[in-house]
Protein backbone atom coordinates (compact mmCIF):
# COMPACT_ATOMS: atom_id res chain seq x y z
CA UNK A 1 0.00 0.00 0.00
CA UNK A 2 1.12 3.38 -0.68
CA UNK A 3 -0.69 6.76 0.75
CA UNK A 4 0.21 9.66 2.98
CA UNK A 5 0.72 9.71 6.54
CA UNK A 6 1.86 12.50 8.96
CA UNK A 7 3.78 9.50 10.94
CA UNK A 8 6.81 10.29 13.05
CA UNK A 9 10.01 9.21 11.39
CA UNK A 10 10.17 6.58 14.41
CA UNK A 11 6.88 4.81 13.42
CA UNK A 12 6.87 2.10 10.70
CA UNK A 13 5.01 1.05 7.91
CA UNK A 14 3.03 -2.29 8.08
CA UNK A 15 0.20 -3.66 6.21
CA UNK A 16 -3.11 -3.38 8.38
CA UNK A 17 -5.18 -6.14 7.61
CA UNK A 18 -5.34 -6.95 11.15
CA UNK A 19 -6.35 -3.89 12.31
CA UNK A 20 -9.27 -3.28 10.35
CA UNK A 21 -10.35 -7.06 11.25
CA UNK A 22 -10.51 -6.13 14.99
CA UNK A 23 -12.48 -2.69 14.34
CA UNK A 24 -15.01 -5.47 13.03
CA UNK A 25 -15.26 -4.06 9.53
CA UNK A 26 -17.31 -5.61 6.64
CA UNK A 27 -17.89 -4.59 3.08
CA UNK A 28 -20.53 -6.68 0.54
CA UNK A 29 -18.70 -7.63 -2.38
CA UNK A 30 -20.76 -10.50 -4.39
CA UNK A 31 -19.90 -13.22 -5.88
CA UNK A 32 -18.00 -12.42 -9.19
CA UNK A 33 -17.17 -8.67 -7.79
CA UNK A 34 -13.69 -7.59 -7.99
CA UNK A 35 -11.89 -5.56 -5.53
CA UNK A 36 -9.76 -2.88 -7.52
CA UNK A 37 -8.65 -0.71 -4.89
CA UNK A 38 -8.45 0.79 -1.57
CA UNK A 39 -8.79 3.88 -0.14
CA UNK A 40 -8.62 3.78 3.91
CA UNK A 41 -8.72 6.31 6.59
CA UNK A 42 -7.90 6.11 9.79
CA UNK A 43 -8.46 7.50 13.27
CA UNK A 44 -5.09 7.16 15.05
CA UNK A 45 -4.95 7.71 19.14
CA UNK A 46 -1.32 8.17 20.05
CA UNK A 47 0.35 7.14 23.02
CA UNK A 48 0.11 10.79 24.12
CA UNK A 49 -3.22 11.01 24.07
CA UNK A 50 -3.23 13.18 20.74
CA UNK A 51 -5.63 12.50 17.61
CA UNK A 52 -4.38 12.09 14.21
CA UNK A 53 -5.91 11.17 10.52
CA UNK A 54 -3.80 8.25 8.69
CA UNK A 55 -4.95 7.48 5.27
CA UNK A 56 -3.26 4.82 2.80
CA UNK A 57 -4.50 3.84 -0.64
CA UNK A 58 -3.44 0.42 -2.65
CA UNK A 59 -1.17 0.43 -5.39
CA UNK A 60 -2.69 1.66 -8.87
CA UNK A 61 -4.98 3.84 -7.46
CA UNK A 62 -4.36 8.04 -8.99
CA UNK A 63 -5.44 10.87 -7.08
CA UNK A 64 -8.10 11.38 -9.62
CA UNK A 65 -9.87 8.17 -8.66
CA UNK A 66 -8.74 8.64 -4.59
CA UNK A 67 -10.30 12.10 -4.90
CA UNK A 68 -12.82 11.03 -6.53
CA UNK A 69 -13.61 7.70 -4.04
CA UNK A 70 -13.57 10.34 -1.32
CA UNK A 71 -15.94 12.79 -3.06
CA UNK A 72 -18.36 9.64 -3.67
CA UNK A 73 -18.03 8.62 0.32
CA UNK A 74 -18.39 12.00 1.37
CA UNK A 75 -22.01 12.42 -0.21
CA UNK A 76 -23.16 9.08 0.87
CA UNK A 77 -22.30 9.42 4.28
CA UNK A 78 -23.95 12.61 4.17
CA UNK A 79 -26.77 11.92 2.55
CA UNK A 80 -27.29 8.65 5.49
CA UNK A 81 -26.73 11.09 7.79
CA UNK A 82 -29.49 13.58 7.08
CA UNK A 83 -31.82 10.48 6.43
CA UNK A 84 -30.92 9.18 9.73
CA UNK A 85 -31.56 12.35 11.59
CA UNK A 86 -35.23 12.82 9.85
CA UNK A 87 -36.14 8.95 10.84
Amino acid sequence: MSGWDSTEDDQETRPIGDLVDALGIEARVGPGELVAGALVILKVVQADGVTRLSMTHSDGLGWIERAGMLRVAESLETASTVRDAES
